[in-house]
């Protein structure tokens, strides 16, 4: 359910890679809690680049971004990337873990137990139609464009964020 409480807030946002070729410019807008927010438009119209400013991947040339209330600089950059899941097109799985390992990598950085971990491994599995048993221990390369995509989801979720980012993670899967 929607709030009036703001998950994201871009004020006065712009980002540039040369003086003069502002890739984003003056971006101002708001997703409360609970909000979808869809970025629409041409290839390399910025949607990407929006997406990364948010997690801090890329920084802000001017204006401020907040995350749940809080100025995303003010932020220690593993926290604020904790409470933000982010799937990229590609799924960005790591080709030498297995699927648990790639989905586990998260929770056990932070520190989960491993009993822990594991249930919500076999719960995020469940959820994407990748059974447990058969699955966990194959690598990316054993999986198809869409399993890869469904595995980059679930890592994404692994610690339930309250935003969740996506960049085109659906290109690759079936209906």
């Amino acid at each position: 359910m929607a709030t009036l409480d703001p998950a994201i807030e871009f004020i006065n946002v712009g980002f540039s890679i040369s003086l003069n070729h502002w890739l984003i410019k003056s971006l101002t807008l708001k997703v409360n809690v609970g909000e979808t927010l869809v970025l629409l438009g041409r290839s390399g119209s910025g949607k990407t680049t929006t997406l990364k400013l948010v997690n801090r991947l890329r920084e802000t040339t001017e204006g401020q971004i907040n995350i749940l209330g809080k100025n995303i600089s003010d932020w220690d950059l593993t926290k604020l990337r904790h409470q933000v899941g982010y799937v990229i097109q590609e799924g960005g799985l790591f080709p030498h873990y297995t699927v648990e390992k790639n989905i586990a990598l998260i929770p056990e950085l932070v520190g989960w137990p491993l009993a822990k971990t594991k249930a919500r491994v076999q719960e995020l599995m469940e959820l994407i139609d990748l059974p447990y048993l058969e699955f966990a221990k194959r690598y990316p390369s054993q999986l198809s464009g869409g399993q890869r995509q469904r595995v980059g989801v679930a890592r994404a979720l692994a610690l339930d964020p309250p935003i969740i980012l996506l960049d085109e993670p659906f290109g690759a899967l079936d209906p």
